[in-house]
């Protein structure tokens, strides 16, 4: 990756472009798994497509003109965040979910006796396992890849489970519940060597680390907008040939071929402009720090915004992992700050003897906001023996937080503990 210009990242500087971080002061957003706050620049593309362009596209007049030019520029912004070799492989819709049901049926149409194998896990969310699970009428067999007791998915515990039957993978790049990372190009190599293909959900993973679906070679990748400081929308992206052999619903208008064949509806257009900002959102933080005569394209500041982010969570892992532990809390997942590369900064725990939903409580009165529950993903409680209706806990960090607001949330901890 690129040298950057700075030792530090510059993490005051960078909040200063998130208001909502300033108006909701001295609240701390630590629930950023369930969504994360917009730039001025997301808000400002919103607010001016809604002010100016709020028409349907495909109009002859100026202002639904501009709807196909900003719906087509997002497209390309969002093709050079994934490094998608054509941005026609992007499909913009509601959310990740529909697109994995998208997928899902296409696959269940398409499966053949000898080849109808999927492979599902225990770590993911389970829109990306239900949705599979319902192929079972088609004929789909299932296999499960299961976590260890350390939290992740391991590639060897993948290989011995895939046969010339496997027809597809689904896993997730990062855990939402747990912040396990997986090596994703390692699990794309082992599918394909039998044949099969990888459907990514990468809806965690947008924030966190730098996403490349040339490098990556999967096969499908879904992700939603709004953990990636955008508002709420989800796209899709697949390898051209892949796309156009879905059978898949499409009014009789709509041509075969992607991304139109995908985009069943009108979607979203302000929020897709909003995601667009997004991703320039993440371009310009690359730009400020490249380092001189570094290479100026946009997918090159995208790939220095991603390094500095990833290192600078990894000071965020560690800290939290850190007060965490002064609480003598059960962390769930990677609990070595010295691992802390496996991981993203979202962590689950709970308190021997303490209430999840007591806690968040107390933890909201003082000011911070984090999660408790089933965190979506009742295969994953069940493995760490939590039931669902109680759950966990969840702090969920971005590169907008700071290790002074950790160090606040580990104090505060320490006060709701003694006062249960």
């Amino acid at each position: 990756m690129r040298t950057l210009v700075t030792a530090e990242f510059p993490v005051e500087s960078v909040r200063s472009k998130f208001p909502a971080l300033k108006r909701a002061a001295p609240f701390v957003y630590f629930d950023n798994a369930a969504g994360a706050q917009s730039p001025q620049n997301v808000l400002d593309a919103v607010a001016g497509h809604l002010l100016d362009f709020n028409v349907q596209r495909g109009g002859r007049y100026a202002k639904s003109v501009e709807v196909d030019r900003v719906v087509a520029t997002a497209r390309q912004t969002v093709a050079t965040w994934l490094n998608a070799p054509d941005a026609s492989e992007v499909c913009f819709g509601m959310n990740a979910t529909s697109f994995i049901r998208i997928v899902s049926l296409a696959i269940g149409q398409t499966l053949k006796p000898e080849r109808s194998e999927i492979i599902i896990t225990d770590l993911d969310h389970d829109a990306n396992v239900a949705t599979w699970l319902a192929l079972k009428r088609e004929g789909a067999t299932f296999t499960w890849w299961k976590m260890r007791d350390d939290g992740r998915l391991h590639v060897e515990d993948l290989i011995p489970l895939l046969s010339s039957k496997t027809r597809l993978v689904a896993c997730t790049a990062v855990s939402h519940a747990l912040g396990s990372l997986v090596d994703v190009p390692a699990v794309a190599k082992a599918a394909h060597a039998v044949g099969a293909e990888l459907f990514l959900d990468s809806v965690h993973f947008g924030p966190h680390a730098l996403i490349d679906v040339q490098a990556w070679d999967c096969d499908y990748l879904v992700c939603s907008g709004y953990k990636t400081f955008s508002p709420h929308m989800g796209f899709m992206w697949g390898k051209r040939e892949k796309l156009i052999a879905l059978p898949t619903f499409r009014e009789d208008f709509i041509p075969d071929e992607p991304p139109y064949k995908i985009e069943a509806g009108t979607f979203v257009y302000e929020n897709v402009a909003g995601m667009s900002a997004a991703v320039d959102y993440l371009e310009g933080l690359g730009r400020d720090l490249s380092a001189p005569g570094a290479s100026q394209t946009p997918r090159a500041y995208i790939e220095t915004a991603m390094t500095a982010i990833q290192a600078y969570e990894l000071t965020l892992s560690r800290e939290l992992l850190g007060v965490l532990a002064q609480n003598n809390a059960t962390i769930y997942g990677v609990s070595d700050p010295d691992e802390a590369h496996l991981r993203v900064p979202t962590i689950s725990f709970n308190l021997e003897g303490k209430d999840p939903g007591q806690v968040v409580e107390r933890m909201a009165d003082a000011g911070f906001g984090i999660r408790d529950g089933h965190m979506y993903a009742p295969r994953l409680m069940a493995r760490l023996g939590l039931g669902m209706d109680r759950g966990c806990m969840r702090a969920s960090l971005v590169h907008y937080n700071t290790v002074d607001e950790v160090r606040g949330f580990g104090e505060a901890l320490k006060t709701v503990i003694r006062g249960l």
